[in-house]
C-alpha cells in the first residue's frame, strides 16, 4: 500500500510510538492524519487531525469510525503497559485492564474501521504488537498475555479481511526507548526507526515486520528445542 497521500488514523497517537507514528505518516506525503487520544487536548503535532478516542469505549469508538469516514490505514497503536507477574496482589485486574485496552479495544477499532477500508478501496490495518507476543518471562505477565492474544486476532483478521482487499501488517518489536520502559536497563530502539520499518514494510506489502535484532532472533527460535520463550536450561 502506498504511504504517499494515504488518509491514516493511529491510535495513541500524542506520545511514544503513536506520536512517532503520525509524524513517520506526515514525513512520508499522507494526505490525512487523524492522530486520537483520549484527550485531543493532549495532541500538540502540527498538521494531524485530533480526534478524541478511548478505545475501551464503544461509543467513541462508534463515533470515530463515522467521523474518519475516508481513512485508508488504521494503525492500531493505542496501549497500556504494567510490570509484574501473575502472582502478583493485582494480576487479575491488571490482566483485565490490558485485555480491555491491548486486545478488546484492537478488536473494536477493527471491526469498526473494516467497513471503511473496504469502502475506500481496501486499504491497510497495521497491529502494533511486541516480542512479547512470543515471550513471557513474567516481568510483564499480563501484557505479554494481551498481546499474545492481539497477535491471534491479528493473525485472524488477516484472512477475515482479505476478500475485501485489507492488507493486515503486524509489528513486533522488543523495548522501544519511551517511557513505558524508561527505568529499564536494556538496549532499545527508537521510536522512529520501529516507525520507518514499519511504514516500508506496510508499503512493501509484508504481513509481519521484525523491527529488531533481538525479535528477529526470537522469531527464528520458535520453532527450536531452546526455543525463545522458554527457560534456560542449566549448562
Amino acid at each position: 500500500m502506498k504511504i504517499e497521500n494515504s488518509v491514516a488514523l493511529v491510535t495513541g497517537a500524542n506520545r511514544g510510538i503513536g506520536l512517532a507514528f503520525a509524524q513517520g505518516l506526515l514525513a512520508r506525503g499522507a494526505r490525512k492524519v487523524y492522530a486520537a487520544a483520549r484527550h485531543p487536548s493532549t495532541i500538540s503535532l502540527a498538521g494531524v487531525e485530533p480526534i478524541r478516542l478511548d478505545v475501551t469505549n464503544p461509543e467513541e469508538v462508534a463515533a470515530a469510525a463515522e467521523k474518519a469516514f475516508d481513512v485508508t490505514l488504521l494503525v492500531n497503536n493505542a496501549g497500556v503497559g504494567h510490570f509484574g507477574g501473575f502472582l502478583a496482589a493485582d494480576a487479575e485486574d491488571a490482566a483485565r485492564r490490558m485485555l480491555e485496552t491491548n486486545f478488546y479495544g484492537m478488536l473494536r477499532m477493527s471491526r469498526a474501521f473494516a467497513p471503511v477500508l473496504q469502502r475506500n478501496g481496501g486499504g491497510a490495518l497495521l497491529n502494533v504488537l511486541s516480542i512479547v507476543s512470543w515471550v513471557n518471562g513474567g516481568e510483564l505477565a499480563a501484557y505479554a498475555a494481551s498481546k499474545s492474544a492481539a497477535w491471534s486476532l491479528t493473525n485472524s483478521l488477516r484472512f477475515e479481511l482479505a476478500a475485501q482487499g485489507t492488507q493486515v501488517t503486524a509489528l513486533h518489536m522488543a523495548f522501544v526507548d519511551t517511557d513505558l520502559v524508561r527505568h529499564v536497563d536494556a538496549p532499545k530502539t527508537s521510536a522512529a526507526d520501529v516507525v520507518a520499518r514499519a511504514l516500508d514494510g506496510v508499503a512493501a506489502g509484508v504481513a509481519e515486520v521484525l523491527a529488531d535484532d533481538r525479535t528477529r532472533d526470537v522469531k527464528r527460535s520458535l520453532s527450536a528445542l531452546d526455543a525463545g520463550y522458554l527457560p534456560l536450561r542449566a549448562a
